[in-house]
């Protein structure tokens, strides 16, 4: 069958590579418009409904946002979308439905551009999109990981270090005055300078209150040294455990980009009671794509929690090329980021996801109901068996561990 879209040639035509380039699939800014443009209403449906799952037995509904939302996604050209999980009517206790919102997004100027102007320039760019945030009535908020600046990790260089600051900085009280603006929780990723211990670096999320204090800090429990993904330049493992915040619109965590890979990880947020969970985070095409609609989604899943998925958009130029120990030549940039934010819920619905290649806003209206109610169904929580996992891991730790192993008395036999 031929194909007119550049699919399956077999070196590729130029509309194709412009459409990697640009960070698109051939064109369409999400896989979803791909599949929404190409299949049949019916077919589009069926396909959806094995991809997206079904919430309470439907599928997902759209929220119509106010007109001034709209009006701000138009004007400064980001994606804008809403959708809403419900629960099962209950006797005994109210809905307890939250909106929740995801902001992706680009650099706002090129890495060459002296610090103090990034920095400017990226708050100019996110103002808009939190106000549409704030107009739409957004209750929890939550950036991309280090959002005030490129991710520069993959360089090893140190002068980045220059835009690591206090929880209490420059971005936190930025965010603070939108906060009690919109009398919103904001869950802001930085890269924090611990003063009062010995100015140490720290991959750290600042959960900010809705009157614009701040609630506490988490900070990143796995650090990656996977190639570009080397960031113990920069900081090491978080001692903070597996915090979960108790606001005054539900029980969050954060599980800090890498730390998607653990599963151990998003049980031990379950553990401590989260009902939301997000993941902000920096992950590129070739590294990650084929897991990214996976692990968040299987997390919610197996942890009766919501989960929302925030990755940065755009491909980061840096002045300095650099290697990734894996034989391949310099290269100036880390790869593309492909966005596509989304919300998993514990009945394995979820969203579709923002686009590959632009700035967004994902919000979520959510039924936290819907937690407990999966509990009950699945009953997870009551047919796991975390006294052999604990002595299992306890066994593991110690030096002279040996696995558990029973092999076929036959399987080393010389035959006769």
């Amino acid at each position: 069958m031929e194909k007119t879209d550049g699919i399956g040639k077999e070196n590729g035509s130029t509309e194709e590579k412009q459409s990697f380039k640009d960070g698109s699939i051939c064109g369409y800014n999400s896989l979803h418009h791909l599949l929404s443009a190409n299949l049949k209403p019916q077919l589009h449906q069926e396909v959806s409904r094995l991809l997206l799952g079904l919430n309470c037995g439907k599928t997902l509904e759209t929220i119509v946002l106010p007109e001034s939302a709209k009006a701000l996604s138009s004007n400064r050209d980001f994606d804008l979308q809403a959708f809403k999980f419900s629960a099962d009517k209950e006797l005994l206790r109210e809905p307890r439905v939250v909106r929740v919102g995801l902001i992706q997004n680009s650099i706002a100027l090129p890495t060459t551009a002296p610090f103090p102007d990034q920095k400017k320039a990226i708050f100019e760019k996110l103002g808009p999109i939190i106000d549409a945030a704030g107009a739409s009535g957004v209750n929890i908020l939550c950036l991309q990981e280090a959002w005030i600046m490129p991710f520069a990790f993959c360089t090893r260089e140190k002068r980045w270090c220059e835009f690591a600051e206090p929880v209490n900085g420059e971005s936190t009280q930025f965010l603070q005055e939108f906060a009690r603006k919109y009398n919103m929780v904001i869950i802001s990723s930085i890269l924090e300078r611990d003063i009062n211990h010995g100015e140490t670096l720290w991959n750290t999320a600042v959960i900010i209150g809705n009157h614009g204090n701040i609630i506490g800090k988490h900070r990143k429990n796995h650090i990656p040294r996977v190639g570009d993904f080397n960031e113990s330049t920069y900081y090491m493992e978080g001692n903070t455990g597996h915090p979960v915040f108790e606001t005054a619109y539900g029980k969050i965590a954060v599980n800090i980009c890498y730390g998607r890979h653990h599963p151990l990880n998003w049980l031990a947020f379950g553990l401590n009671g989260a009902e939301i969970v997000f993941n902000p985070s920096a992950t590129v095409g070739e590294l990650s794509e084929p897991m990214w609609p996976i692990e968040a989604r299987n997390a919610a899943i197996a942890n009766s929690y919501f989960v929302g998925s925030i990755n940065r958009v755009g491909t980061e130029i840096f002045p300095n090329p650099f290697t990734s120990g894996d034989g391949k030549p310099q290269h100036p940039d880390f790869g593309h980021f492909y966005g596509s934010s989304h919300f998993s819920a514990p009945d394995a619905s979820c969203t579709p996801s923002l686009s590959r290649c632009k700035d967004g806003l994902m919000i979520s209206d959510m039924d936290l109901n819907l937690c407990r109610q999966l509990k009950d169904k699945w009953g997870f929580r009551m047919t796991a068996r975390y006294e052999l996992y604990a002595d299992t891991l306890a066994s593991y730790l110690k030096p002279d561990f040996e696995p558990q192993v029973i092999s076929d008395p036959l399987l080393h036999k010389k035959s006769s």
